[in-house]
């Protein structure tokens, strides 16, 4: 197994949630880090009303980088049922895992410390689960990934997302890297420039037909409980990202889609 697959038990602590964040035990030498991201009230680029106000968003744990491939040849080592030859069609589709050279062996198309990807959501949330865990929602995975290295909210940095863009731009034929990218202010790393991520409200992430023109309501066509339309239409890294997994179902897969795990942090109990 690669060593960056094979980490220490490390918290890396930041902010004013550090004293309300309790990380689940440690096991061994392969416990996965997770970092605390504060409570603040944040604008989505998805919004469910024009001129949508900051809401809420309370602190929670995010995984400091993506699972790999030895993780969850580990995880399905131990719950078989998340194998490619055991899981049911109705919780992965045909490609599933297809990468790896054997349902129990990764191979050369599939190296340990690469992000794990052809996982269904089915199967990330399982793994999450696994971890004392879950998948993040949507707007905890944007407020991650709207930190460059040194501010909490870069979206309005013209150079930082020509940085995103630029990584959109590269062909997506070539084998995926390491983890291991540079970590933004939290020390989270790769929420750009590797995979794309699976969320947990990914089910509900529907758009408008026509996201170019928000002032006409008349353009708004819903599908299903809801439809989104979307601000800040000049961030294209984060709005491929939407479109995407609005067009996945849960049991999909694809060569450039991993994930990440959070876990959500109780409030301080005031004496």
């Amino acid at each position: 197994m690669n060593a960056r697959a094979i980490r220490r038990c490390t918290t890396v602590l930041a902010g004013a949630a550090t004293a309300a964040f309790a990380m689940a035990p440690c096991i061994g030498a392969t416990a996965p880090a997770y970092v605390p991201i504060p409570a603040t009230d944040f604008v989505s680029v998805i919004e469910t009303e024009a001129d949508a106000k900051p809401v809420p968003l309370a602190a929670y744990a995010l995984r400091v980088e993506p699972v790999t491939n030895a993780e969850f040849l580990a995880f399905v080592t131990a719950h078989p049922q998340w194998r490619r030859d055991q899981v049911p069609s109705v919780f992965a589709d045909a490609r599933y895992l297809m990468h790896w050279q054997a349902a129990d062996a990764l191979g050369e198309q599939a190296l340990p410390a690469q992000p794990v990807t052809q996982v269904s959501w089915f199967a990330a949330q399982a793994y999450c689960e696994s971890e004392q865990a879950r998948l993040p929602s949507w707007i905890e995975w944007e407020r991650a990934a709207a930190a460059s290295a040194s501010v909490a909210d870069a979206r309005g940095d013209a150079a930082w997302r020509k940085q995103l863009l630029d990584w959109y731009a590269k062909p997506s034929n070539a084998p995926l890297a390491a983890i291991g990218g540079a970590p933004n202010l939290y020390g989270v790393r790769d929420l750009h420039g590797l995979v794309w991520e699976w969320v947990e409200d990914q089910a509900s992430m529907m758009v408008t037909s026509d996201s170019r023109d928000q002032n006409d309501p008349d353009r708004l066509k819903f599908c299903g409980s809801a439809a989104l339309s979307l601000r800040d239409r000049d961030n294209y890294a984060l709005l491929m990202r939407i479109a995407l997994l609005s067009s996945l179902q849960a049991a999909d897969t694809t060569a450039n889609l991993g994930f990440r795990c959070a876990r959500s942090i109780e409030p301080a109990v005031k004496p």
